[in-house]
């Protein structure tokens, strides 16, 4: 038979749309030719894969070889077609059977000695491939990431020759089992924090509600050991939500070969990119926004971030997710990410220390806070001070605090209340579901008003102030919102009040 068709995976964001790779030998003069809107990796396959069959000593057809990608309007990239194109070649050739490579998907890159390398995306194609109702045969080095996923036979090789040793039924692969789950521990506990119950108890509630946090305080105070302690109080990754995190680290190439039941925590540079922040490029790849999907996002020195840079998080932190367009593609990634950030009052960092150390005039702390946008302050729930430690709390003896395991099972609790109720976190309410699970009676709602007039809140701050209330009332277990909430609420938006 000249013609051969191979089942194979491209890779488009997070998703892994089929491609079939067909092979057709026919008289002339030798030649090789690839068709279907390949890139040059894919282009350079043909030197890859000819001498791949050489060197495992299979005949290599001395005819014109002509290989389509459809669909043809799919851009193709990598050299995860390798393997696929040289299985075609040999089935076209006579050298194995169609029928063997029936109910079977093929990703891999080729080495010229035959031997198979990783390819990113393992994940994502199993998926799909899994949904198709195939089997997937792809190199041993990524096929630990492919198993991961159940209710899939994942065969792994190292070279051309076990590929197809086991199509012709010499030497069966055996499928690859599902990697453990890694319990590795949360990060550092909560308790090693002293001092600060504040801040430890608006961390409690941002981690309880999903809610976005902003410490702003001297050097020193303790912003980055809180923020970095909020993984700890978060509630393990759902089976779901691991597919999700490892098929992103994945694409981007970051995998590793186990379920983490811990949530991703990213804390890029403040020189980051707004591509590298939200992801982009030619071809599209996820950004830190995008790695931490599902867990937190770690914005240390605000102000130092680009401010065009901080502009593009608006969009995402409202959707939840980050759709980038090229002229070839548009690629949706999710971004379902806790926004966590720090920064000093001012430029030298003291403004309104007790020690009187702060020398910046009203403009340059004007011009420093000013480098946040006030549309972005807007979005952010929970914005807090805090305040250095006294002398007497700073070398006095380690007392007994609130460790991380206990916070977290009052974070659990209140996260469940949230999902028996509406089947989302308390930040994603929208305004219908807020009027019904936040309903004030006539006093409330007159001291909404008087904080509405003096603090000069917006619509969407009010709604952030509404929805923190009801994190504090499942907190405590209660129906309804009673005016401590919403004063508590009130109390978490400091940076409204800032000056300057």
């Amino acid at each position: 038979m000249s013609l051969a068709i191979v089942h194979s995976r491209a890779l488009l964001g997070i998703d892994a749309p089929p491609v079939t790779v067909e092979v057709h030998l026919s008289n002339g003069l030798p030649g090789f030719s690839i068709v279907g809107l390949p890139e040059a990796a894919v282009k350079e396959s043909k030197e890859r894969v000819r001498s791949a069959l050489l060197n495992s000593r299979f005949d290599y057809p001395m005819r014109r070889i002509t290989v389509n990608m459809a669909p043809a309007d799919l851009p193709k990239e990598g050299g995860r077609y390798d393997l696929a194109i040289a299985l075609g070649i040999l089935c076209a050739s006579g050298q194995l059977e169609q029928q063997q490579l029936d109910g079977l998907e093929v990703i891999g890159e080729l080495a010229l000695s035959g031997a198979l390398r990783a390819v990113p995306g393992a994940l994502p194609c199993a998926m799909q491939a899994r949904r198709d109702g195939r089997a997937l045969l792809l190199p041993k080095a990524c096929a630990d990431e492919a198993a991961l996923l159940p209710d899939i036979e994942v065969l792994g090789a190292e070279h051309l020759l076990q590929a197809c040793a086991h199509l012709l039924g010499q030497q069966r692969l055996a499928a690859t089992p599902r990697p453990p789950l890694n319990l590795a521990p949360a990060g550092p506990d909560l308790a090693d924090v002293r001092g600060q119950y504040q801040a430890k108890r608006a961390l409690e509630v941002a981690a309880a509600g999903g809610h976005s946090l902003l410490m702003s305080g001297p050097p020193g105070t303790g912003k980055t050991m809180l923020a970095s302690r909020l993984p700890g109080l978060l509630p393990p990754l759902t089976p779901q939500e691991q597919l999700e995190v490892v098929s992103i680290r994945s694409v981007a190439r970051q995998t590793s070969a186990s379920l983490d039941a811990q949530r991703p925590f990213r804390q890029p540079h403040h020189t980051v990119s707004g591509v590298a922040l939200v992801g982009g490029g030619s071809t599209p790849r996820p950004g830190e926004i995008s790695l931490a999907n599902h867990g937190v996002l770690f914005l240390d020195e605000l102000p130092e971030f680009d401010r065009r840079v901080l502009e593009v998080l608006r969009e995402p932190m409202e959707s939840g997710q980050i759709c980038i367009s090229r002229a070839s593609a548009q690629v949706t990634f999710p971004a379902q990410f806790q926004l966590i950030a720090a920064m000093n009052p001012c430029p030298c960092g003291y403004h309104g220390d007790a020690s009187g150390r702060c020398r910046c005039t009203p403009d340059q702390i004007k011009r420093y806070q000013g480098r946040i946008s006030g549309p972005l302050l807007d979005r952010l729930d929970l914005q807090i001070e805090v305040t250095p430690l006294s002398e007497q709390e700073l070398v006095a003896a380690s007392s007994t605090a609130e460790n991380s395991a206990s916070v977290r099972r009052r974070v659990e609790q209140a996260r469940q209340r949230q999902l028996q109720r509406r089947g989302k976190l308390n930040h994603r309410l929208s305004g219908q579901e807020l009027e019904q699970d936040c309903a004030l009676d006539q006093d409330n709602q007159q001291l909404m008003q008087q904080a509405l007039s003096r603090l000069g809140l917006s619509a969407r701050a009010y709604h952030r102030v509404l929805r923190v209330a009801r994190t504090l009332a499942d907190l405590e277990g209660v129906t309804d919102i009673d005016r401590t909430h919403l004063l508590q609420s009130l109390s978490y938006r400091r940076q409204d009040r800032r000056e300057g």
